[in-house]
């Protein structure tokens, strides 16, 4: 795990050493125990990395360099799979000179060009300079488990792991992205190619860039979930293949040089795994849980039931259940706004795994996948949901998902943010273009497709990297292996929710011998806090000072209908929670970013 920064300059103008030093500094919390930096500065290039040692602590340095030094490659992230691919290149030849998975990216490179990426299996954004046709690539993972954002003002591209890292080399920041946050008010958070910021933008999952001298960027897509196709499965091989991938995901993710563990809620996912890890050590699993006092939202008892079944030595912590103090920190080092509360947990649990662990395994992408979250079960639910003519079915799921609805929108907006708004649409934009690829698919995947694509790269999968990143530990997520993600989706969605709305439905059966039945059937809690009680009562003041006294807030919105929100929030009258907790996280992430 590191961070990642560099320049692509078309007129080969270079940027001063100072800067990416700057940029250096800007990710150092990603990559605490080292840095490196490759710059041409005769060609305007450069790539940088700071790094968090997990793999050949002693020789893992980056950039790695071709003999020639005509080729450089950064990454950030694990190629889980570098053990056999070394072998590999060894097996033919090829003379490696460490036990580093950054320095099989470059040998793989070097024999076969770009196409190498469809030969790993990790989590990765990888920057490679390539002198020998004057040409940068940036490329990112299947799915998006690391980030990669790009600034190209035509002249000059820069690249980083944070948007925080492009800051040193710019003139001045970029201004916020009206479009950007009217999708953040659909989503509850900027979905990708998107970010908050003017100018900026992801580089996407499943997707390289080519940067040459000419204005034209070469992109294109490397792999895509929806080439799979749904098959029939009885449930015994249905079980045994879901269990033997799952199994190898997990035992390849255990490879580290440094201490290593695993977040464990007690919940379906996060249990498997650790039942899975305790399979292939020796040593008794390292695993995190944080407590609340309040019942409602604590999952401790079932978090220690899992340890205790694994023989795990387990660390659980007792949470102040109001952590609002986190916020503003969870927020910096998201770079965006993003209303979900459980990023202020997520970076606890983080900050204590971090006393012991440098990485940790969790089960994130297994409710995706497998239809986990109750809003499966309540939309499936509707007797219409399955026969709505296609465009109706993608409008009224869209509609289930979105925070505010666009009539929502325009009334809260002040006239004149609504006229620069007119005429975008989030559904058009952002949601549509992954049903038409998902269109082959049943009702039921249609809709984890689009989650995949959206909640999970945009929300989901960014908490435990920018929380993880900033206490200086790695996540892992077995789930999100490329084999079980296309496994997944050759299940057909009655796999995943029955028609009586069991959700998880042959996963639970298929885990539930390792598990036992108790926590594979146990209801789902959401791992969050109680902010919408704290809004209507004891921070309720706190809410109505912060948005009415916020800049942004009062340059966007209709103060008259913000306060009407406010005041039926607080009297009863309506539950206006994620949408008063979306407003208070885009005024403070103006101001923490």
């Amino acid at each position: 795990m590191c961070g990642i920064f560099g320049y692509w300059d078309r007129i080969q103008q270079s940027l001063d050493d100072k800067v990416l030093r700057g940029m250096a500094q800007a990710l150092v919390h990603r990559g605490p125990d080292d840095e490196g930096i490759h710059h041409q500065p005769q060609r305007g290039v450069a790539i940088g990395n700071r790094r968090l040692s997990i793999i050949d602590l002693g020789g893992g340095h980056q950039p790695f360099a071709s003999d020639d030094g005509l080729v450089a490659v950064v990454q950030n992230g694990e190629i889980f799979n570098h053990l056999e691919l070394a072998a590999e290149l060894r097996s033919q030849g090829v003379r490696l000179r460490t036990q580093s998975d950054t320095e099989v990216i470059l040998r793989l490179y070097e024999r076969e060009g770009i196409s190498c990426l469809s030969r790993l299996n990790g989590m990765f954004a990888i920057a490679i300079d390539d002198a020998r046709e004057d040409a940068l690539y940036l490329a990112r993972d299947r799915i998006g488990v690391k980030p990669l954002f790009v600034y190209d003002d035509g002249q000059r591209m820069l690249f980083g792991s944070e948007p925080k890292a492009l800051w040193p080399a710019v003139r001045r920041k970029p201004g916020m992205c009206l479009e950007a946050i009217h999708h953040y008010l659909t989503f509850n958070y900027v979905p990708a190619p998107w970010t908050a910021y003017e100018g900026v933008c992801h580089v996407m999952p499943g997707t390289w860039h080519k940067y040459t001298r000419g204005r034209h960027v070469q992109t294109q897509r490397w792999w895509s979930l929806a080439d799979q196709r749904e098959q029939d499965f009885e449930f015994g091989d249905w079980s045994d293949e879901f269990m033997a991938l799952l199994d190898d995901a997990t035992r390849i993710r255990l490879r580290a040089d440094v201490p290593f563990g695993a977040f464990l809620s007690g919940g379906v996912d996060s249990s498997t795994i650790v039942g899975l890890m305790a399979r292939h050590v020796r040593e008794p699993v390292k695993t995190f849980c944080i407590g609340f006092e309040d019942l409602r939202y604590d999952e401790s008892a079932f978090a220690l039931q899992a340890a205790q079944r694994f023989g795990c030595d387990h660390t659980m912590e007792v949470a102040e259940l109001n952590m609002l103090a986190q916020w503003p920190r969870a927020l910096h080092h998201l770079d965006q706004p993003h209303g979900d509360a459980s990023f202020m947990p997520t970076l606890r649990v983080s900050e204590l795994a971090a006393k012991q662990v440098k990485v940790v395994l969790t089960g994130d992408g297994g409710d995706e996948l497998f239809a986990g979250y109750d809003k499966y079960a309540q939309f499936f639910a509707q007797p219409d949901a399955l026969t709505l003519p296609q465009t109706a079915f993608e409008r009224s799921y869209f509609d289930s998902i979105s925070l505010f609805t666009p009539k929502a929108k325009t009334a809260l907006y002040r006239p004149e943010v609504r006229a620069q708004l007119a005429g975008v649409d989030s559904f058009t934009a952002a949601a549509q273009p992954w049903f038409e690829e998902a269109c082959h698919f049943d009702r039921i995947n249609q809709a984890l497709y689009l989650d995949m694509q959206l909640l999970l790269s945009g929300n989901n999968l960014v908490k435990p990297d920018r929380m993880g990143m900033a206490a200086s530990i790695e996540a892992r997520t077995p789930f999100l292996d490329w084999r079980m993600m296309q496994f997944a989706f050759r299940s057909r969605g009655a796999t995943k929710l029955s028609a009586r709305g069991d959700k998880k439905h042959w996963l639970k059966r298929a885990a539930a011998p390792l598990i036992g039945n108790e926590l594979a059937y146990r209801k789902k809690q959401m791992f969050t806090v109680p902010i919408g009680d704290w809004f209507q009562g004891e921070l309720h003041g706190w809410l109505r000072q912060t948005l009415q006294g916020s800049e942004v807030i009062g340059r966007l919105f209709d103060p008259t209908i913000l306060g009407c929100m406010l005041d039926r929030h607080r009297d009863g009258q309506g539950n206006f929670t994620r949408e008063l907790r979306a407003l208070a996280a885009l005024e403070i992430w103006s101001t923490a970013c």
